[in-house]
């Protein structure tokens, strides 16, 4: 759960807070990522408004618990501009980063004004981030693939060849695979039930190559000594854990590097992209298919992987042997 002690944090967000995870079923880390956010900007505000001084902390945290509604209603839309200006001059805060910033203030205020009613105007209602540039993720070829699933060895390589399949086939986050247990796997119908954000669940129809690789991991996966987190858990540690995020991010990056793709902005997310695109390019998936495979909230969410393909055509017709082929001045008016 969060890092940050509830007792010095503004209580209105604490109560945001819970009303996100009763009702909105969010994840500990879009919670973490709430907090994280809101803390920095009432503390970007008690400082510009010297509601603070240096000295007013506790166990290395600021307190914040004297936020109350009085002064939630004072904030306005000019406070949460020179807190993005403080985050991108300062901070040096990517237009991503802000965005997501801007988004949880958005979310905050929205509860505690038009749904609650604690206040009597929203400062955020008219808030305004500039759009990030758009990038097209980056993803393994089909090759490359082949190539990293082909490079795995040692004595994990079952369990680490069985985490690459899925991710290249089944385009699960990090999140997904590490919570993954036994008895999501039916062996009988070859279906994975996978538990994304927000808690929701889908289930994934299996491929052979992923029935397989379960089958020959679950044949050597240690049964004796596991601690109590690791007995239901697919994916298990050398130390008999729940394999952990860290764990997996860096066997992924062990095996990136051999294939010759470090230092190239590779990561484990990247392997999601890599499934993602080569179901879109090579299945004929439908994009409506493909976003419930992945877990998608939003159809534009998904609709990244046709700008892909499109991206590809229109480079694959510029390096038509033609292409620069010009007409003919003086033949242009001939008979």
């Amino acid at each position: 759960m969060p890092d940050f002690n509830p007792k010095f944090m503004p209580p209105r967000v604490n109560e945001f807070c819970n009303y996100l995870r009763a009702v909105k079923d969010s994840s500990a880390l879009t919670l973490q990522g709430y907090q994280r956010d809101l803390r920095l900007f009432f503390e970007f505000y008690a400082h510009s408004n010297n509601l603070i001084q240096e000295n007013d902390s506790h166990e290395n945290e600021i307190d914040l618990s004297f936020i109350d509604d009085k002064i939630l209603s004072k904030i306005s839309l000019n406070d949460i501009h020179s807190f993005l200006s403080y985050c991108k001059d300062t901070r040096g805060n990517t237009s991503v980063t802000r965005a997501r910033k801007a988004s949880a203030i958005r979310g905050f205020f929205k509860y505690v004004s038009d749904r609650m009613g604690y206040i009597d105007s929203n400062p955020a209602s008219q808030l305004q981030v500039a759009k990030s540039k758009e990038k097209l993720p980056k993803y393994l070829t089909l090759e490359q693939s082949r190539e990293l699933l082909g490079s795995v060895e040692g004595p994990n390589k079952e369990r680490d060849y069985c985490i690459l399949t899925l991710f290249l086939n089944c385009g699960l986050r990090l999140a997904e695979l590490v919570n993954l247990n036994i008895h999501d796997f039916d062996l009988v119908n070859k279906t994975l039930v996978v538990t994304g954000k927000g808690n929701k669940q889908r289930m994934l129809y299996l491929n052979k190559a992923c029935v397989d690789s379960i089958m020959a991991y679950l044949a050597v996966r240690p049964h004796d000594g596991l601690k109590a987190d690791a007995r239901n858990a697919l994916f298990v540690s050398r130390l008999h854990k729940r394999i952990g995020r860290q764990a997996v991010q860096l066997m992924v990056y062990g095996y990136l590097e051999k294939i010759g793709l470090d230092g190239q902005h590779y990561s484990v997310h990247k392997l999601r992209h890599t499934a993602a695109t080569l179901l879109y390019q090579h299945s004929g998936v439908d994009v409506l298919v493909l976003k419930d495979l992945l877990g998608h909230e939003n159809l534009s969410t998904t609709e990244i992987y046709t700008h892909i393909e499109n991206k590809q055509l229109r480079e694959a017709i510029s390096k038509n042997p033609l292409s620069d082929e010009s007409p003919n001045e003086d033949n242009s008016n001939s008979d």
